[in-house]
């Protein structure tokens, strides 16, 4: 009897420390583990990155004028030509019969021509001769030889004669216009005629064919583009798309540099020579064209390549330097904990302002606007603020903040003007980018690549 109250006694005891040793283990407060980066000194460059598309200088695409049967083609893909060498000929065969009827209807004008001038020769002989007939009927009458009636006929005739010199002239008049428009219509055959012999219009490399021998090409509504002819591939231009937050500092001269597929262990150099003012909009995101020239001496560089660009924009030299992940890092701690952690280092709490990161709830309302946009237009982004909150490590495992002027960024690091409020910043201290319990993962990720602020 005495073993069993021993037994329930022990077992009342282990119950009694099974107990207490989860009312203390669910009541005590993990301590977070903190992920950290240190304060480094060194350069920041701060660049525009996007991508374009290599482009020659000059493309033109050479078309027919006449519409026919391809005959003759004379270059082909990546053939080399001269400025007015022929490169392909459609057959002529109907152009020449119109260019003979042409010409067969400009005979036949002039002959019209020459008629209408002996018609106008022989009015003019017989108006004569009928002025001189009433002239001597005029003296006859007088001395009563002949009738009056006569002398009014003879007058008749001589106006006939003189109407009909005029409707003479008229024809000769219209037999020269007739003359006029063959003529033209022989020059619009022979051009016509001309036109199917295709020409290249400048020194350059064919980098398109787009039709083949006895393919009929159609130029009714629109010249068809036969080639595409580049002029000159050793001179070329990348097409940058570059965002209207980048083009103010973007300025004609600027050096630049890019990768392609191609050659990815190759970089490839050139300067800024232009900034298009032609906006381009999609999901409300704008964007403009910068060229990129840049030379091509070894032909290794293809019209249509896609390029990545780097356009350095500023550099700031031997600076302090903090990573982006720590502007982006938020305590998680209560509100009332956080005011006091900032009154205590004379810090001006953040409250909505975007110099700190944005809260959980706040993160999510903006991504359900963008979610929610008619039709999934993102929404207009936030300008870049110039003040962050960062969080420094003690020694003793507490937070101090510190509110910081930052500078340029490399979208890796951020260069650091002046600490404004918070304490002093050195090289080699530790900056809080992202913390962990056991229970729970902090929201950020620590060894995700950094952003600017406000980016």
């Amino acid at each position: 009897m005495k073993v069993l109250k021993n037994k329930w006694f022990i077992l009342a005891l282990l119950l009694a420390a099974v107990g207490l040793f989860a009312a203390f283990g669910l009541t005590r407060k993990e301590k977070p583990q903190y992920f950290t980066s240190k304060v480094e000194r060194g350069d920041v460059r701060d660049v525009v990155e996007a991508t374009g598309t290599i482009n020659a200088v000059i493309t033109v695409q050479v078309g027919s004028q006449v519409s026919g049967t391809i005959q003759k083609l004379f270059v082909d893909f990546n053939s080399r030509v001269k400025q007015g060498q022929v490169i392909a000929q459609i057959d002529p065969a109907l152009f020449q019969g119109s260019l003979l009827q042409a010409k067969a209807d400009l005979e036949n004008a002039k002959a019209n021509l020459a008629s209408s001038k002996a018609n106008l020769e022989k009015s003019k002989a017989t108006a004569v001769q009928a002025k001189a007939d009433y002239d001597r009927n005029i003296g006859l009458a007088k001395e009563g030889v002949v009738s009056q009636q006569a002398l009014d006929l003879a007058k008749a005739n001589s106006d006939s004669a003189v109407a009909q010199v005029s409707a003479s002239d008229a024809q000769v008049t219209q037999a020269a216009a007739q003359v006029q428009q063959k003529e033209a219509a022989v020059s619009v055959a022979q051009t016509n005629l001309n036109y199917t012999t295709i020409r290249s219009p400048i020194d350059g490399t064919v980098v398109a064919r787009n039709v083949d021998v006895g393919q009929t090409v159609a130029a009714s509504l629109q010249a068809p583009t036969v080639f595409t002819i580049a002029q000159d591939l050793t001179k070329m231009q990348v097409y940058v798309s570059t965002d209207e937050s980048d083009v103010g500092n973007i300025r004609p001269g600027q050096s630049a540099t890019f990768k392609v597929d191609a050659f990815p262990k190759e970089t490839f150099t050139g300067h800024v020579s232009q900034v298009r003012l032609n906006a381009t909009t999609v999901q409300n995101v704008v964007t403009y064209t910068t060229v990129v020239d840049f030379d091509n001496p070894e032909l290794k560089l293809f019209p249509g390549m896609t390029a990545y660009v780097t356009l350095p924009v500023a550099t700031a030299d031997n600076v302090l330097k903090i990573p982006n992940g720590a502007m982006r890092y938020r305590p998680d701690m209560s509100a009332d904990e956080l005011r006091a952690l900032f009154a205590r280092y004379n810090v001006d709490a953040p409250g909505g302002s975007r110099s700190a990161a944005p809260a959980p709830a706040a993160s999510a309302s903006r991504a359900a606007g963008a979610r929610n946009a008619p039709g999934g237009a993102a929404p207009a982004r936030e300008p870049r603020s110039d003040s962050a909150i960062v969080w420094k490590l003690l020694g003793d495992g507490t937070l101090q903040p510190l509110k910081l002027k930052t500078g340029i960024t490399d979208h890796t690091y951020t260069a650091i003007a002046q600490v404004l409020q918070g304490g002093d910043l050195k090289e080699g201290d530790d900056l809080v980018t992202g913390a962990q319990t056991a229970k729970a993962n902090s929201s950020r990720n620590p060894m995700a690549p950094g952003r600017p602020p406000g980016r």
